[in-house]
């Protein structure tokens, strides 16, 4: 049987991206689509706001509470505030959540994590499956060169994201801490905002006479959108918890 899905931020770029791809999944089954009271798209036909020439059945609600009544696990990329209002009503229905937000404050973060002792949620800075592999393999390049390297991040995206750096570069940065055994704020993490970059991520590991750059560009949004609903179809069958990608894909970063 299928999953039933729900989307927060339907009509965003990241929204729209998740669900023209669950069309294609079998696991996952779109039934119920919201976007924050008093948006222009509350009260249309889903189907009609992606531009299909059918309808879905799905109208674009204006109440989180509703969607989540109908589905077993919701996706949001919206912004911090909202989802963490998301998350409250997620634990009182007992749904699972998968969060793609970033830019979260450490009092939101805490309460995230209070909230998976109830639910499962799975929170990631970047569902990309190929973002959470870099995530391992510059764990192991920062625990086999060791302190003879420097280390830093660089992350470039389109300008109108608002967190800086990105919710990925701060995870690089935590693991290559965790790897090298350093303080937080020992590995330096740069930002650009130009154009319409989808987001790119280099880890610099420089050394004597040599340099090892590991590199994640991602070309469209689909990749994150594939993650995001391969990461629903996981969280959908888990206990309560706080899980990530490494969890869905069994990579063993810090």
């Amino acid at each position: 049987m299928s999953v039933k899905l729900a989307i927060a931020g339907c009509a965003g770029r990241m929204g729209r991206s998740i669900a023209q791809c669950s069309f294609e999944n079998e696991n996952l089954k779109l039934v119920a689509a919201w976007e924050y009271n008093g948006s222009p798209f509350n009260g249309q036909d889903y189907g009609i706001v992606l531009g299909q020439s059918q309808p879905l059945g799905i109208p674009v609600g204006a109440e989180a509470r509703a969607a989540f009544e109908l589905a077993d696990v919701a996706i949001d990329f919206t912004a911090p505030e909202a989802t963490i209002e998301h998350a409250r009503i997620a634990q009182e229905l007992g749904k699972a959540l998968v969060i793609g937000t970033t830019g979260f404050t450490e009092a939101q973060l805490l309460e995230i994590n209070q909230i998976a002792q109830k639910i499962p949620i799975l929170l990631s800075p970047n569902m990309s499956l190929g973002v959470n592999l870099l995530f391992e393999l510059s764990r192991i390049a920062a625990e086999r060169l060791g302190m003879d390297y420097d280390v830093e991040v660089v992350e470039s995206h389109h300008h109108h994201k608002k967190d800086a750096p990105s919710g990925t570069a701060k995870r690089l940065v935590e693991v290559l801490e965790a790897a090298r055994k350093v303080p937080p704020g020992s590995v330096p993490a740069h930002s650009i905002r130009a154009g319409d970059i989808v987001g790119d991520h280099t880890v610099y590991l420089a050394g004597p006479k040599e340099r090892l750059e590991l590199t994640h560009r991602a070309h469209a949004r689909e990749v994150f959108a594939q993650g995001a609903l391969k990461a629903a179809a996981f969280c959908a069958k888990q206990p309560p918890g706080l899980y990530d990608m490494s969890d869905v894909l069994g990579l063993k970063v810090v």
